[in-house]
């Protein structure tokens, strides 16, 4: 362009005085008009795809999504403390999920559109399951976004939860909920494919990679419970870092439960893993069941011995809850994990309904993989567990 520097100050002289000799002229004028059309346009569609209350909106015509960067007023809670509104100030970008990628296509007024492939999640959208995290329900922590009821009122136990269509008049129901995924992800991913959607899957927060093995169990159609470590009887006490501890200051129990709620998006509530010693504690486990209510989730009881005492402080707390009514691998061999399954059916068509629990490091995967192709035939309907979690004639009745 007729010798100019475009890197000089605008107020250079010889920039100046070239200018003011007509370099101007060399400036391709008709094609910087087609570009500022095209960002126009472009940012037209941004402002369509993004809104106020929506974390990923799908565009109907290709394959990709538009995410919103949370804005610290979006996330700010009602009931901000000191350490979460320092954190509000720097929301971090794991408050959307981290997808290998993502591109920057606008930002602007606090917000960042990003653009990513998509191929897989739209499955996500097929079946049902609302994109994870909704805006709405997300609240910084000290650790990383921790869920929330919306300020509209929206709960995660609800927008997470999978839906169901409904079942046959008097069809007894049953929920099958497979415990400690996310350490093994080989084994997890297997659980995973193998099993039918309508089973709920629990994650354990320390896996590698916990948030991508999250998201992918949710594209299978899998809705997703927290198990959070609890103390136990015995050698179990202290067997897992940040373990909620019996004799532990209300205040350490909460910031270890919030490290645990922060390392993934999209569960519909919390189980316990191990948690004998705790569980018995009303003391230990009231302060994580309010925690629980406040934020809009259910709680799974995966054993069958603390089951009343986790129901009464549920009441208590205002939270929807219920225990396990089989634990289908207590014994692990195929023969009793088999007759446990059984035994499932047997309490299902008895009450109306029956929750059963299984690790799946226990080798029951396949024997409950087997179980459920053949419920139809007989009789039954495989149900997510929040299809029974969020009945309160169930709860009430036991």
């Amino acid at each position: 362009m007729s010798g100019i520097d475009l890197n000089s100050p605008i107020d250079d002289a010889a920039g100046s005085d070239a200018l003011r000799a007509g370099a101007l002229r060399d400036i391709p004028w008709g094609g910087l008009a087609l570009g500022g059309m095209a960002l126009i346009a472009a940012s037209l569609v941004a402002f369509v795809k993004v809104t106020d209350d929506t974390v990923v909106t799908p565009r109907a015509a290709t394959d990709t999504l538009v995410a919103r960067r949370i804005s610290v007023p979006d996330l700010t809670p009602p009931r901000d403390n000191d350490a979460t509104s320092s954190i509000a100030r720097t929301i971090r970008a794991s408050a959307l999920p981290s997808h290998a990628g993502a591109m920057p296509v606008d930002a602007g007024d606090g917000v960042q559109v990003v653009q990513r492939s998509l191929g897989a999640a739209t499955r996500d959208i097929r079946i049902g399951l609302a994109p994870a995290p909704d805006i709405r329900l997300t609240a910084p922590g000290p650790y990383g976004p921790l869920p929330r009821i919306g300020r509209d009122g929206a709960r995660p136990s609800d927008v997470y939860a999978r839906p169901q269509s409904a079942p046959a008049k008097g069809a007894p129901r049953i929920a099958i909920v497979v415990t400690g995924l996310g350490l093994n992800a080989p084994l997890s991913a297997e659980a995973v494919e193998s099993l039918p959607p309508a089973v709920t899957l629990a994650y354990l927060a320390y896996g590698d990679a916990i948030e991508d093995q999250a998201e992918q169990a949710r594209i299978a159609g899998h809705e997703l419970l927290l198990q959070a470590p609890m103390e136990g009887a015995g050698d179990e006490r202290a067997s897992a870092p940040r373990t909620l501890a019996v004799n532990a200051p209300r205040h350490r129990t909460l910031d270890a439960l919030h490290w645990h709620m922060s390392r993934f998006p999209g569960y519909i509530g919390l189980t316990q893993a191990q948690g004998a010693r705790f569980m018995a504690s009303p003391q230990a486990l009231s302060p994580v069941l309010q925690d629980v209510a406040d934020r809009g989730l259910l709680f799974l009881d995966a054993s069958t011995s603390s089951g009343a005492l986790t129901l009464a402080l549920a009441g208590a707390a205002g939270t929807q809850a219920e225990r396990a009514d089989v634990v289908l691998d207590a014994s692990p061999t195929p023969e009793a994990i088999d007759a446990a399954l059984r035994r499932l059916e047997g309490i299902a068509r008895e009450r109306g309904a029956a929750i059963g629990v299984a690790g799946v490091d226990g080798g029951g995967v396949d024997r409950i993989a087997r179980f459920t192709q053949g419920l139809d035939a007989r009789g039954f309907v495989l149900v997510p567990a929040s299809a029974l979690m969020q009945a309160p004639a169930r709860t009430s009745a036991r």
